[in-house]
Order: C-alpha cells, then sequence, then structure tokens
C-alpha cells in the first residue's frame, strides 16, 4: 500500500509551526508495513487543496490529511474534500453530543454556528473520535482509495492515532521490523562505496546509512510477521554487511561499536567497564570536561567513576597533575609528550585501572604550530601508556571536541576488549 501524507495550513508553509505530525504518521505507518511515498504541504486555500487532493488520489492508495478540522473559515479539509468525492458532509452524532456538553457549561454567547463544523463527517465516513479535541476525525474508501482526515494539533492527532486508527489500518498481517547498526571510525561515504552495490540493489531487507557527528548508522528494514521472521531476514544481510572489506582493510565488523536507535559509544563504553570491573578517571584539556560530563550522564557512573581534571592552562597542568613545567613547555602542549604524561598522572593520583587524556587544537588558530583540529589523546593502564593521534580537521570547536571524546572512548573500549 502507497500512503501520501498532506498537511493542511498555511502556517506550515510560513514557518510559524513545524510539521512533526508528518514524522510521527510516517514512523506509525512504517510500524505497520505501510509506505509513505509522498509529503505534502498545502496552505488554506480550497483550489490548491482540490489540486493536490487530486494529485494523490492517482498516485496513492492510502491518504492522510492533517489540519483544517477547526471552525473557523480557513478550516477547510473536510469541505474541500467532501467536494472532492462528491459528497454532502453530515454530523456524526457522538461528536454532536460531545460539542454540546462542551458548550452547555460555557457562557451562551462563546459558541457560534461555525463550531458545529467541528462534528462533520463526510457522508459514508467512519467516524473517528477526538479524544482530546472536539473535531471528530474520518476514514472512508472511493474508488480504491482510503481518504483518512485527522486533526492538526499533535495534542488531538496522536491518541487518535494511536488509539483508533492504528486498529483500523494494522489488517495486511505484515509489520516493518528495522536493525540499527552503529559504526565508528569509517566515514559515511567509505561506507557507502563499500556497501554499493547491496545499496543499489536492494529490495527487502532495505538499508539506509545515516551520517551523524563523528559516527555513522545503517538501518536495517524488513517486512515480516513476526520478529522471527525478520531476524531471519536481517540477520543475513547483516552478515553480508560486517564481512566487508573497508576502505582502511579491515573488515567493517571492526568498526561495528553497538546496535539500536537510543544507543551511543559513551554508553556501550561504560558497560564494558563495569561488566570488566575497571575504573577510569581523565584528565582534559582540549575538552575541557567533556568527557567526563559524557559518560557521567549515564546511569551508575558512579561505580568506574571516582572524579577527574581538567587542566586547560601549562600552568594548571604543571600545579594539578605534576607535570614538570619545564617538559610542558620543551614539548608543548599539544603534544605526544603532554597528551601521555597528563594520563599517567591521572591515573596515578585518582588510583583508577585507565585513564584517558586529551589535549589539543579546537581553533580558530593554530597552536604551537598545529593545524586546527590535530589533538592527542592519551590511555594509561597497568599494561603502561600510549597516545594516539588524530586529525580531526578544520571543523566548528564543538564537533572537535566531540569527536575528540568518540576516539577517547573508542580507545577505552578496544583496551577492554584487547
Amino acid at each position: 500500500m502507497k500512503a501520501e501524507l498532506i498537511a493542511v495550513g498555511t502556517e506550515i508553509l510560513t514557518g510559524q509551526i513545524v510539521n512533526t505530525n508528518a514524522q510521527y504518521l510516517s514512523e506509525k505507518m512504517a510500524e505497520i508495513g505501510i509506505d509513505v511515498y509522498y509529503q505534502t504541504a498545502v496552505g488554506d486555500n480550497e483550489k490548491r487543496l482540490l489540486s493536490v487532493i487530486d494529485i494523490a488520489s492517482k498516485r496513492s492508495d492510502l491518504l492522510i490529511l492533517c489540519g483544517g478540522l477547526g471552525p473557523t473559515e480557513d478550516d477547510l479539509t473536510k469541505q474541500t474534500l467532501a467536494k472532492y468525492l462528491g459528497r454532502d458532509l453530515v454530523f456524526d452524532s457522538k461528536a454532536k453530543q460531545k460539542l454540546d456538553q462542551f458548550f452547555a457549561s460555557r457562557p451562551k454567547h462563546s459558541r457560534t454556528p461555525n463550531n458545529d463544523r467541528q462534528a462533520q463527517i463526510i457522508e459514508g465516513a467512519t467516524p473517528i473520535e477526538n479524544i482530546t479535541g472536539l473535531a471528530v476525525g474520518g476514514i472512508l474508501t472511493v474508488d480504491d482509495v482510503t481518504y483518512i482526515i485527522l486533526p492538526g494539533p499533535p495534542s488531538e492527532l496522536k491518541p487518535m492515532v494511536q488509539k483508533s486508527l492504528m486498529p483500523l489500518l494494522a489488517n495486511s498481517g505484515e509489520q516493518l521490523y528495522s536493525r540499527v547498526l552503529r559504526f565508528f571510525g569509517i566515514g559515511e561515504s567509505q561506507l557507502v562505496t563499500v556497501l554499493a552495490d547491496l545499496i543499489t540493489q536492494q529490495t527487502d531487507p532495505t538499508l539506509a546509512p545515516y551520517a551523524k557527528v563523528g559516527e555513522v548508522t545503517l538501518r536495517l528494514s524488513t517486512k515480516a510477521t513476526n520478529q522471527q521472521a525478520a531476524d531471519l531476514k536481517l540477520d543475513a544481510l547483516e552478515s553480508q554487511i560486517l564481512a566487508r572489506q573497508g576502505l582502511d582493510d579491515l573488515p567493517l565488523k571492526n568498526h561495528l561499536y553497538g546496535y539500536g536507535e537510543d544507543n551511543s559509544l559513551a554508553r556501550v563504553t561504560v558497560d564494558l567497564l563495569k561488566a570488566s570491573g575497571k575504573s577510569i578517571t581523565a584528565a582534559e584539556s582540549l575538552t575541557a570536561g567533556l568527557f567526563q560530563s559524557t559518560i557521567a550522564d549515564l546511569e551508575g557512573i558512579s561505580a568506574i567513576f571516582q572524579g577527574g581534571f581538567v587542566t586547560y592552562s601549562l600552568a594548571q597542568k604543571a600545579a594539578i597533575l605534576g607535570i614538570p613545567e619545564d617538559d610542558l613547555k620543551t614539548h608543548g602542549v599539544v603534544s605526544e609528550f603532554t597528551a601521555r604524561a597528563m594520563a599517567e598522572a591521572a591515573r596515578e593520583k585518582v588510583g583508577a585501572d585507565l585513564a584517558i587524556s586529551l589535549t589539543g587544537v579546537a581553533g580558530p588558530d593554530k597552536l604551537e604550530g598545529q593545524a586546527v583540529g590535530t589533538v592527542f589523546i592519551g590511555l594509561a593502564s597497568a599494561k603502561g601508556s600510549c597516545v594516539k593521534k588524530v586529525f580531526i580537521g578544520n571543523r566548528s570547536r564543538f564537533d572537535i571536541r566531540y569527536i575528540a571524546v568518540l576516539h577517547a572512548l573508542d580507545m577505552v573500549q578496544q583496551a577492554l576488549l584487547a
């Protein structure tokens, strides 16, 4: 079934409100295996709305119209669709009763004749009750095209969709099942290049890459009657993907760090620390505490993190961490030496199993002859210490600092898995 969403409201086109209903409805349709092919926004104008409905009804099996069900003159969705279908508007008795009860406790002058249109539906439509508002929705099928009318306010639309509309539509027997793979250390363009044939030839399951700051996710999706059937197809596609060789000559499985829409490299790393019983500390210059605040956002962090250091200046690196100031001046703050010394000093002072350090150049100018985006990350443990140099590039200060933290988390994760 091909679906199309039509948002009605001039305020959407002028940017006064954001059309969040489109995202919500697309997600809900996907859950029950209905493909949304088109999304359209149109103003409160009968002629233009008639044109949009005419185009949509010729290319889609399901039309969902949102907005324009209120009492004012520019609320014309029901009237326009009724005109297009050649049908009358009639009162829904339940909606009319609700309207009467609503105004019964209000001053007489507060009700005007145009309020009554909220209780009208198109002749032959099945009413969709509005739990939180007065404007009744409706669903009807004409010439093999199903039309659904919903109010615009999300506070009214969402309960109607969840309670009434979804049960009406969820009769195909198939649902959409998805799996999200999360990758670090490989860019979207590289991943797409490696998987080009799978993306080009995809049918079912499908795969779609999404670039995020510092990482890439792959969403695998398939239609199936149950989770078990879906997993068989998704497992097969995932195996194909992870077996591919990246442009860095490493299998893609080496870049996979986790699964799920709401997962993160920080969560995976913290979970590994907890599972291994290892504690961690950090000494940060470039990131000014961002590494520590990132892991501290997660629950139960006190089990593996007791505290750390933010030593932004050379003087504070010497005073707080005890690194000889002359050595810092000799090697520079942005250096392998300083990153290693910071990590080793932090670990010794806190007594943690692992220590991370970050120092680098966030910009906007070079520092000590090092280009913007140059980062040194130190890792100290009972096995010794190591330093990773990363060139993130001339990006925004936020991106450089955030991506540096991701690299630090990845270093911790790789150390724990080694």
